[in-house]
């Protein structure tokens, strides 16, 4: 549909779909399917899309890379993450790094920048490798029996352990399991409020608030425990906890509350772990279904390794793997959404945006955008070679964000799945369970509905 002039403003408006219903808009095929409707508006109507969902809720699909680099960094001042984004994650995370703004955010972001510096990064390369070398034996005992498993269950326990021991000093290990099933129940329930639906108040006893709630308490006495042991330890390490509970307000002194302790906790634990346990579980998927690029993959990590664990300085020897990585990210990226609401009016590509309207990004579709990817549905690593990369836009790519909030972890992430990726194929082949199916769960993060069954094979055996 051709764009249109607002009758209000006389500017030029986003074309929106034509076949929105009279009374509903777009709120039934947004509620049921989000990810493929967004997908068909795309190639009906192209860079911006205007939708409009229930009767005076109107929000703008930003789809074009120059549009996306507008909203994180040219006017990034003009979109903040809104109430359609804080509102919802802040039900889990309160007012942690991930949802915080203003001198607030600044203050928590800046103290906490030193555990993500490329030297504090080199530390935790140890523990990823050794957390990862304590899944071998059953991963190999499993092997031995062809017995199949889901590996993304796998991915999630070991990357929550990771972030637990590298951030927190902290094992959560046999409470990992039962952490992980709380934080799928909390990321669905609020992966849908973050749809533009008219939620249910939290304070009515339908069955899926109080399954959160209950959820919530859940992973509030884990963190909770974390915290008051913590108190209690007469030489505590020098990790990201003792820095949080070691800062104090710049004008009364203050130190940290535990719930404020609480929302960095559980928001540095529900980010630190789950974009690198799907990343890990969609590049194992891949490798099931791209033989070439596992032979590959297999060749340089042994000629690097040779049998032994990776160490942060064989990193730079394994750019395959990295970039392996990488297209998975692209194809596959966790975060695929990024909701934005603006402040003050704008114009974006010629188009009227209204102030406090919602604005969603969407990597999933930019990453496939055919105008600045060569068959975009192709998984090829070499994509993200040097010279393959020129020239290419700055945020046709964006799977950590980008501006002052990109993501604290993104270098943190990428290490840990490039050693975690790296140890698993020198020791394993993968092979997928025939006929497990594999569907897009997009109610929060972009993980395999599923999951994603396979059998591991011992390599040399």
């Amino acid at each position: 549909m051709e764009a249109t002039i607002s009758t209000s403003t006389g500017k030029r408006l986003a074309p929106m779909p034509r076949d929105q219903h009279w009374l509903f808009g777009s709120f039934l095929p947004v509620r049921n399917d989000l990810l493929n409707f967004y997908t068909r508006m795309f190639r009906e109507l192209g860079d911006i899309i205007r939708f409009r969902g229930l009767p005076g809720l109107y929000w703008h699909l930003v789809l074009h890379p120059a549009y996306v680099e507008h909203v994180l960094v040219r006017n990034q001042h003009n979109y903040r993450k809104g109430k359609v984004f804080d509102g919802p994650i802040g039900l889990i995370t309160g007012n942690g790094l991930l949802t915080s703004d203003g001198d607030f955010w600044r203050r928590q972001r800046k103290l906490m920048q030193p555990s993500f510096h490329r030297q504090a990064l080199s530390r935790f390369a140890a523990t990823m490798v050794a957390e990862t070398e304590a899944y071998f034996e059953q991963w190999d005992n499993r092997a031995r029996q062809s017995e199949a498993f889901d590996v993304a269950q796998d991915m999630a326990l070991l990357t929550l352990n990771i972030a637990g021991l590298t951030l927190f000093s902290t094992p959560v290990g046999e409470k990992a399991d039962a952490f992980g099933q709380n934080l799928r129940v909390a990321f669905d329930f609020v992966g849908f409020r973050m749809r533009p639906t008219l939620p249910v108040p939290l304070w009515v006893p339908t069955p899926s608030n109080l399954r959160f709630k209950a959820a919530r308490r859940r992973l509030d006495a884990v963190v909770y425990q974390i915290i008051e042991r913590r108190r209690k330890t007469l030489n505590p390490a020098p990790d990201l906890l003792s820095m949080l509970m070691a800062a104090r307000d710049e004008e009364t002194g203050e130190a940290m509350s535990d719930t404020q302790l609480r929302d960095e906790v559980i928001t540095l634990l529900l980010a630190g772990h789950e974009t690198t346990a799907i990343t890990l579980t969609w590049a194992l998927y891949v490798l099931t279904r791209e033989p070439a690029v596992e032979a590959r993959l297999y060749e340089e990590v042994v000629s690097v390794l040779r049998g032994a664990s990776p160490t942060v300085e064989d990193l730079r020897r394994l750019p395959y793997t990295r970039m392996v990585i990488e297209e998975t990210m692209r194809l596959y990226p966790p975060a695929w959404g990024l909701p934005r609401e603006a402040i003050h009016e704008d114009e974006i590509g010629g188009y009227f945006i209204p102030g406090r309207s919602l604005v969603a990004l969407n990597q999933f579709l930019t990453h496939r955008h055919p105008d600045f990817w060569e068959d975009p549905e192709r998984f090829d690593p070499e994509r993200f070679t040097p010279e393959r990369s020129s020239g290419r836009p700055a945020f046709a790519y964006f799977p950590f964000g980008g501006g002052q909030r990109v993501c604290i972890g993104s270098q943190f992430a990428l290490m840990e799945a490039t050693l975690v990726l790296a140890m698993i194929v020198q020791r394993y082949r993968i092979r997928l369970v025939p006929g497990h199916p594999i569907e897009f769960d997009t109610m929060f993060t972009l993980r395999p509905k599923y999951g994603v069954r396979v059998t591991f094979e011992r390599r040399g055996q």
